[in-house]
């Protein structure tokens, strides 16, 4: 930890003639730092971004139309005038055309060479989040990016910092409180397993490799291994104790950036659950849909008559504004400090905490006081919704009001010869896809622990207080969030303007 205390003019200072490589800027939270940074230090060297891209041109058109030209950046607009503004981001910001799924991410020698010249800091954001994404998919960007960054962070002459992005959800479905501890090598979070990386990623071209001798036809064999890869994830996954693709693959990631950085000075930070911008620069500005999202969407719709959640259980969320803020500080923190290994939860359950009760409130007030118009322009009535405390309830109730007439109709279409053939595959599909989707997103639902944020409150204790416009410009503190308000001002409208546009 750095001497002395931290408030906003030594952070922003920090950055000045940093150059700074970020992964995943495209990404809502990686949007958000970049902005940020450019916004509270315009005087920052270089910020280079990552992105697929089949070349610079295309890396260049992708940053505008995905990155700075979102509504995230109208300060700066306003700061800079259109055609300064555009000066500026041409000055300030480098597109890369790359992938940290390849070694050396994909970039030829002499940009890496620059690149290992000029970096002070590295911010990789990089991520697929998709809980049952395909495990070969999920290797390459959440576990062997992290390896080839690491590779390329070792060849920097001036790094001062590797700030890891993962996800508080990736110390499994415990309750109870769950500590800021890194996970060591083989760590499972099963008895009797052991975890090796190398032997997963084996597995992957194994299987793989089996698909091929089968023999299937070119269009099929891509169905079948894009199945087999998203269900091998999965049995992974639950195998070592995890509950889905994403969140075991990001435990892996951490695993690997323990194991390999070495000294250079590394900050893991774990989000839970990232919401829309609490207050700067655009209050309920978001990107995606999240989980919790799905109740709002249900009832602005209003084509959602049931949801899976316990009200009374704490929904673990924090907005984008304050996950940025306390990147930037945890990077000035620990800038320098070689061999560090540092993690952060960035969370509010255990300080702030929000119960699914909550949000389900803050959504009934506002539609019944600013009531959706449909097409006709007449008012969508506002309805109830019911929700299952379990599992095994919701399952019934999907076996009485699905399953059974299912059954039924497909004894009708016996009766009558495959007369209703395509309407029962077509029902029977939609309903496996649901209780599918109970059985991916089931334990994150119902996620029973409370994250502690001791590491995160220090960093917060070394802000020195301060007054005047500077006092929130790098606010990461919960306690600050009154969430009835911030829901119902914020993070709703947000939804509505952002999402349901």
């Amino acid at each position: 930890m750095m001497d002395g205390s931290l408030d906003a003019e030594k952070i922003a200072a920090y950055f000045k003639g940093k150059s700074i490589l970020v992964t995943g800027a495209t990404g809502f939270l990686g949007k958000i730092l970049v902005e940020k940074i450019l916004r509270v230090q315009p005087d920052v060297r270089k910020i280079y971004l990552l992105v697929r891209a089949i070349d610079a041109e295309s890396a260049k058109q992708r940053v505008e139309a995905e990155v700075t030209d979102a509504e995230l950046f109208c300060l700066l607009r306003e700061k800079h005038g259109k055609g300064g503004f555009e000066l500026f981001v041409d000055e300030k910001i480098v597109p890369l055309a790359g992938d940290v799924i390849f070694e050396n991410m994909g970039l030829d020698a002499p940009m890496l060479e620059e690149l290992a010249k000029e970096v002070d800091i590295i911010v990789n954001g990089a991520a697929t989040t998709n809980f049952y994404e395909r495990y070969d998919v999920a290797l390459d960007v959440n576990v062997m990016g992290v390896r080839y960054l690491c590779q390329f962070a070792k060849k920097c002459a001036n790094l001062k910092m590797l700030l890891h992005v993962s996800t508080a959800f990736a110390a499994g479905d415990r309750e109870g409180l769950i500590m800021e501890k890194p996970f060591k090598k083989g760590e499972t979070l099963k008895e009797g397993t052991y975890l090796d990386i190398d032997v997963e990623l084996r597995l992957v071209g194994d299987v793989k490799k089996e698909l091929l001798q089968d023999g299937v036809g070119s269009g099929d064999h891509d169905k079948t291994e894009r199945k087999a890869m998203k269900e091998l994830g999965l049995q992974r996954s639950r195998h070592f104790g995890w509950s889905n693709t994403y969140v075991f693959t990001k435990a892996m990631g951490e695993m690997l950036l323990g194991q390999l950085h070495g000294a250079i000075p590394v900050v893991i930070l774990r989000p839970s659950i990232i919401t829309s911008i609490f207050r700067d620069p655009v209050p309920g500005w978001m990107q995606g849909t999240r989980t919790i999202d799905t109740i709002i969407i249900g009832y602005a719709k209003q084509n959602l008559s049931c949801f899976l959640a316990d009200l009374e259980l704490t929904m673990d969320v924090i907005p984008g504004d304050m996950v940025a803020n306390a990147m930037m500080a945890a990077m000035v923190a620990h800038s320098g400090e070689e061999g560090a290994e540092v993690m952060y939860h960035t969370t509010s359950s255990l300080r702030n905490p929000a119960p699914y009760g909550v949000l389900y409130e803050s959504g009934r007030r506002h539609f019944y006081e600013n009531p959706r118009l449909g097409k006709d322009g007449r008012v969508i009535p506002t309805k109830e919704m019911h929700f299952f405390k379990t599992i095994a309830s919701f399952h019934l109730y999907m076996l009485v009001k699905y399953k059974l007439p299912l059954e039924i109709l497909h004894l009708v279409n016996l009766l009558l010869c495959g007369l209703f053939s395509q309407l029962y595959e077509d029902l029977n599909r939609k309903y496996k896809f649901v209780v599918h989707l109970v059985d991916v997103y089931g334990p994150f639902a119902f996620f029973r622990g409370c994250f502690d944020d001791m590491n995160l409150e220090r960093l917060r204790l070394t802000m020195a207080a301060t007054t005047g416009p500077e006092e929130d410009l790098f606010n990461f503190d919960p306690k600050t969030i009154d969430w009835n308000e911030y829901f119902y001002k914020i993070h709703i409208p947000g939804i509505l303007k952002y999402v349901l546009k």
